[in-house]
């Protein structure tokens, strides 16, 4: 089952809850390994409560069963919160490998709305909070929290992750029936996720209308509604990313063809919604690469820039397709001024917009490196870059940045190298805010990336050369920023170069050449046609043999180890998920030329009368996934998965989701050579002919009708010459 979002389950759920309605002192009790926690659940006046920690759960319209249920999954995240701090919820995301885990307990889901100005007058209202990604934030930040959800199951983990909060109400039941006693001055409403789902529960005509009017009547003037939603013409899902709630490639741009409950939108399509409702003063925000797990957010005020978006392999929940560059399409509608179109994700704010106006998020990182740094702008049009640390640990790190910036002034500025001014403010929590110059022009990454386009590798070379001259002043000062990086140079319309950024910096020593190397070495990191930059030419240059670029480079891992404190990062999740990126290239060409022949006995053998063609479920790489339908009578199944020698690693057999033995013959069995030990119970076979087959018999397994065969093994084809030599060498050793 595609796993569904918190969003859904104050519409939906499937787990128990019982309750003696006529004892109104029941107690129910949690038991909960290393917290001291307990839980009361009472009737007065009518009102059902339960108290978790200092989080009331409020019972009253409970319907005393969850109609939805993410399965056992759900189990395994309560034990989670249960037993474990939140301080350790990345190492059981990295532990767990499982993308429920991360997509529900993962410290990044609060970026969405971590960034919206709150304080302790602040009082929201989050309209399906689910498992609680982003209440503990809102808690921390406002000085009231009030949840909706439907599942119970679900509230409880919110509540056990909150415990510590006296500020958390989370009503337990249907957003229908709760909706008439909530008030209507909150300062923000928030439907992070939930939108999306308005037809399945709204029973009119016009089912998002209503639901839009219904929220926006709870906010307070001059208070905001916050809706986060997947843009359907994102460019994600052109890419090859199947559509978030449906798994299906195309399903939103097709305008769900389908059907269904679900429907995410277009702009054009959520401003129609929002005149509809009368609704005037609006703002658009674009979470890259989405909402989710979002690293920046822009808006029409500081839309992004070519060259910003080149983080696009996100695909956690499912495998995808690659059918183009996304960052060559990215940086196309961006120079076309279309990016809102495209933006894979929406953040829809109604309202008087904040200050910010783009926020990026620098928390995938050890917590004394944690930061978040914010663009404003004041009514007069006035510009500041902020950088805030995420929490205390981080503060050092902060307000070092004031400091480096006067030390490498003295270093860069002779050479014609600005660095941008910084001031150190303090918040109201005594935190340092480190305060940067807000200086316009283009980043020198953008003028190369011009240069390749253009196929202007002497205007490349040229500001590379110029990127030298500024970096070589006075190499003999022990003080280096080591991001000097493309990136943040920005070059004014007066041509002056600056350094905007320099949070990396380091009070000793760096070699020019490493900075270049590093600076290149990134830059070529980047997709599009970054890639295809030559670095010889550049390493001749700088005088770096192989030798030094291979210790620059061990250097560079373990300075990223250094600063994401050895956790996973976001970008690496997606492999230590599992989850693959097939180019459509290699995905055709696999898919044609591993179509397969399956063969049926009916309990007379094998025949052609009783065969078919059928294409894999699942092919990339080497990789084959078949999965067969069984037909009524039969007793076993014959696949022949190519018409060549070839050598076949078998990974996995199943029926109807139940192992089968492959170590067993009676299970298995192959017209090749077995190359691993008998017994193993993944074997390896080996196929010098031209008619290679897998035999599953079904005697044993009594397969009915219906049931699904699942067979996933790995083919490797042989040239005729090495089969030969193989087979030839077998056969001197008698190895059967």
């Amino acid at each position: 089952m595609k796993h569904k979002p918190d969003g859904l389950c104050f519409i939906l759920g499937f787990v128990t809850f019982v309750t003696n309605p006529m004892d109104r002192s029941q107690e129910i009790a949690y038991a909960i390994p290393r917290r001291d926690l307990s839980a009361k659940a009472l009737r007065l006046g009518g009102n059902m409560t339960e108290q978790i920690g200092k989080v009331t759960l409020d019972l009253s319209h409970y319907p005393g069963e969850d109609f939805y249920c993410d399965g056992t999954v759900e189990d395994e995240i309560l034990e989670i919160v249960k037993s474990v701090p939140a301080g350790e919820y990345q190492k059981q995301i990295e532990e767990k490998k499982s993308w429920p885990v991360f997509y529900h307990l993962s410290p990044q889901r609060e970026n969405i709305v971590s960034w919206l100005p709150m304080d302790k007058s602040t009082k929201v209202l989050e309209v399906g909070s689910g498992m609680g990604a982003v209440t503990g934030v809102l808690a921390e930040k406002a000085g009231s929290v009030t949840c909706v959800d439907l599942s119970k199951k679900r509230s409880t983990i919110n509540a056990i992750r909150n415990q510590e909060r006296d500020n958390v109400t989370i009503h337990v039941g249907n957003f229908t029936d709760i909706e008439p006693e909530l008030p209507c001055d909150y300062d923000y409403v928030l439907l992070i996720g939930v939108f999306e789902y308005g037809q399945s529960y709204i029973p009119t005509k016009t089912p998002f209308e209503d639901f839009l009017k219904i929220n926006l009547k709870h906010v307070k003037p001059g208070g905001n509604l916050v809706i986060a939603i997947e843009n359907k013409m994102g460019m994600k899902y052109w890419a090859g990313c199947q559509e978030d709630h449906l798994a299906k490639f195309f399903a939103g741009i097709e305008d769900y063809p389908e059907g269904g409950g679900v429907r995410t939108f277009t702009r054009k399509g959520l401003e129609r919604l929002l005149h509809t409702c009368g609704v005037s003063d609006y703002h658009f925000y674009y979470p890259y690469p989405d909402y989710k797990f979002a690293d920046v957010i822009y808006s029409d005020r500081r839309l992004p820039r070519p060259g910003e978006l080149s983080r696009n392999l996100r695909n956690f929940d499912g495998d995808r397709l690659l059918l183009f560059d996304e960052k060559n399409a990215f940086d196309m509608v961006i120079r076309e001024g279309i990016f809102p179109m495209y933006s894979n994700s929406y953040l829809l704010m109604t309202g008087p917009a904040p200050e910010t106006v783009y926020s990026k998020f620098s928390n995938d990182r050890a917590d004394i490196y944690a930061i978040r740094t914010d663009i404003t702008e004041d009514a007069a049009g006035r510009k500041r870059v902020l950088k805030y640390p995420d929490g205390p640990a981080a503060a050092e790190h902060v307000e070092n940045i004031a400091r480096f910036g006067k030390l490498l002034r003295e270093r860069y500025e002779e050479g014609g190298l600005y660095v941008n001014r910084c001031e150190i403010e303090r918040g109201p929590d005594g935190l340092p805010c480190a305060c940067l110059e807000y200086l316009e022009g283009i980043t020198l990454e953008e003028l190369l990336d011009n240069c390749l386009e253009e196929g202007d590798q002497a205007g490349f070379d040229a500001l590379f050369e110029e990127y030298l001259q500024k970096i070589r002043v006075h190499q003999e000062m022990p003080v280096s920023d080591y991001d000097l990086v493309f990136g943040n140079i920005l070059i004014d319309a007066q041509g002056r170069w600056n350094l905007i950024d320099y949070e990396w910096t380091f009070e000793e020593r760096v070699d020019m050449e490493a900075l270049a190397y590093r600076s290149l070495y990134c830059y070529q990191m980047g997709d599009g046609r970054r890639k295809e930059l030559a670095m010889e030419p550049f390493l001749k240059r700088l005088g770096i043999s192989e030798k030094k670029a291979q210790e620059y480079r061990a250097r560079e891992r373990r300075f990223q180890k250094a600063v994401t404190g050895n956790r996973v990062s976001i970008s690496d999740m997606r492999v230590l998920l599992g989850r693959r990126a097939v180019p459509w290239q290699s995905f055709f060409s696999q898919v044609e030329r591993s179509v397969v022949e399956v063969f049926e006995d009916f309990g007379h053998g094998y025949s052609p009368e009783h065969s078919y063609h059928l294409y894999p479920s699942f092919v990339v790489s080497d990789m084959m996934r078949l999965s067969i339908p069984l037909k009524e009578g039969v007793r076993g199944v014959r696949v022949d998965p190519a018409e060549c020698s070839c050598i076949i690693r078998m990974k996995s057999a199943s029926l109807s989701g139940k192992e089968l033995d492959l170590a067993d013959k009676a299970v298995l069995a192959m017209n090749g050579w077995e190359l691993t030990g008998k017994g193993e119970r993944m074997p390896v076979f080996f196929f010098h002919t031209g008619d290679p087959n897998i035999n599953i018999r079904l005697e044993k397994e009594n397969g009915e009708a219906g049931e699904i065969l699942e067979l996933e093994f790995e083919i490797n084809r042989l040239p005729e010459e090495t089969a030969s030599a193989l087979d030839a060498n077998l056969k001197r050793r008698h190895w059967f």
